[in-house]
């Protein structure tokens, strides 16, 4: 309950510029999957993007939808060295 006091009085003499701030830090952390998954995982950023609203309620699923954004080309590329045709000196 100590917790609970200490973000009343925080927010009780807080100016609007403030909480504005807190407001759009939030939102950049509750979103930061759908931002990591345009740099780095673009086939699935939408629906990254999508899953992102609810995952901020669960920790453990937006910390999935972090491995998920960040993951994605490291894959691609994964797949696509494993699906390379073994060269000629190595097959002989």
């Amino acid at each position: 309950m100590e917790t609970l006091t200490f973000f009343e009085d925080l927010f009780a003499n807080a100016d609007p510029v403030f909480i504005l701030a807190v407001a759009l830090a939030s939102l950049v952390l509750w979103f930061l999957p759908a931002v990591l998954a345009f740099f780095f995982n673009r086939k699935h950023a939408k629906l990254i993007a999508a899953a992102c609203v609810p995952a901020g309620f669960s920790l453990i699923a937006w910390s999935g939808l972090m491995i998920w954004a960040v993951t994605g080309k490291s894959v691609e590329k994964a797949v696509t060295k494993s699906r390379k045709p073994a060269s000629s000196s190595e097959a002989s």
